[in-house]
């Protein structure tokens, strides 16, 4: 939830049109998320964890349930392209690792849920990377567009990465 008026960013767990959470600082009293209203993107981890991915920030950010600073994430160097990390969009899979698109790199990265890196997929740099997702079977779907000069639309990837 971005408020234009303070120019904060928090997360609300809301339950039945009720606030039932709002997560906004850390134990210093310094913002968790980037001001202004720059893209995030949130999932909730198998363990509860909340995960945001926070573009303003160019960081994962990863609170508790209650609300507690865990980690972040700032990419992994070296990263494909060294490139600064740019993460745009967010998902979790069965054994709680947690994925997100980085548009700046054409790639996923690939961490535990306690914020190490595992690894990266690859893709196409002719694709912009937009949003990712799983299913039940831990298959991953990325959504990209093409770069106008290749005369590419928008596209779905299905990517099989866990045995």
């Amino acid at each position: 939830m971005y408020n234009d008026e303070n120019k904060q960013s928090r997360v609300v767990r809301i339950s039945a049109s009720t606030e039932k959470q709002s997560i906004q600082f850390d134990d210093e009293s310094k913002p968790l998320y980037s001001c202004g209203a720059s893209d995030k993107y949130i999932c909730e981890n198998r363990n509860l964890d909340i995960c945001v991915a926070d573009c303003g920030a160019k960081a994962i950010v990863v609170v508790n349930q209650a609300g507690k600073l865990r980690f972040r994430y700032n990419g992994h160097i070296p990263n494909p392209q060294n490139i600064p990390f740019n993460p745009r969009g967010i998902t979790r899979d069965s054994q709680s690792h947690i994925l997100t698109s980085d548009d700046n790199n054409h790639c996923v990265h690939i961490i535990n849920e306690d914020g190490q890196f595992l690894h990266y997929i690859g893709c196409e740099k002719r694709v912009t990377l937009c949003g990712l997702c799983t299913d039940t079977e831990d298959n991953l779907f990325l959504f990209g567009y093409g770069h106008p000069s290749f005369m590419l639309e928008s596209c779905v990837l299905k990517i099989k990465y866990l045995d």
